[in-house]
């Protein structure tokens, strides 16, 4: 599967070369912001490719959005055999700053609703006012998907496209195990924090639409840098009734 044109196949000119005044540009500071989003955690050295920066002037960006609390430095995550040396570290947006780029409107209203719902009919009420919440982002997707076909991972990247028509910056490639769909925007992250059926809602209507069993790895709203939805690879078409598994790779 290739990469899924959409926000993150936005080529931006290059600016900002060693010497230069990098940091006083906000439009520089701004598409910095916005591969982030994009994106997820990242490296400095992949910053300053995409942008066409050099090493010196992406640091500045990055050391002037860390001191404004823009940004945070984490090591990656690491699975199976590390290598020699120390990795280089990742950048991800703070909470903040996503609230900047639009991501969480009206949240307290939303989250005192649900709690409200979750008084009166419990867990299964909201679980089913999540579903329903969720319903006309399945009918949008669903026919952007009319030409996909039947194959799950075909599938995977026309829904892709749709998610990110939607908002949710999203992407989906092949990975070794099958497929793998990526979210890098959450308009509810700070909401579902509290009330995962949010996500689980999200996470059947892939199921769904893809047309086969997926695993959740990880959700913005657990603090990952991404919402990841692994798509198992299959030796054939498999029905959409299978269940919906949500896996937490943080614990």
């Amino acid at each position: 599967m290739k990469k899924v044109a959409g926000l993150s196949g936005h080529q931006p000119a290059p600016v900002g070369l060693a010497g230069g005044s990098a940091v006083a540009d906000p439009s520089t500071r701004d598409r910095v912001t916005q591969l982030l989003l994009e994106r997820g955690a990242t490296t400095a050295a992949q910053l300053g490719r995409e942008l066409g920066l050099s090493p010196a002037a992406i640091r500045r960006h990055l050391d002037a959005m860390l001191a404004e609390g823009d940004v945070l430095a984490r090591d990656p995550a690491v699975r199976g055999h590390r290598g020699r040396g120390r990795p280089a570290k990742v950048f991800l947006l703070t909470e903040a700053a996503r609230g900047r780029c639009g991501t969480h409107h009206y949240d307290n209203m939303a989250t005192a609703a649900l709690r409200w719902i979750a008084r009166g009919g419990g867990s299964a009420a909201v679980a089913a006012f999540a579903a329903e919440q969720v319903s006309a982002l399945e009918a949008r997707c669903l026919a952007a998907m009319e030409d996909a076909g039947d194959d799950p991972l075909a599938r995977a990247e026309a829904l892709a496209a749709a998610l990110t028509a939607e908002g949710y910056a999203a992407n989906a490639s092949t990975i070794a195990s099958g497929g793998q769909l990526c979210q890098h925007h959450c308009p509810v992250a700070h909401v579902a924090a509290e009330f995962p059926q949010l996500c689980e809602a999200e996470t059947a209507v892939i199921s769904r639409l893809v047309g086969t069993h997926v695993q959740r790895l990880a959700t913005i709203a657990h603090g990952d840098g991404v919402c990841t939805t692994h798509i198992p690879a299959q030796p054939g078409h498999v029905q959409s009734s299978k269940t919906v598994t949500t896996v937490r790779t943080d614990r």
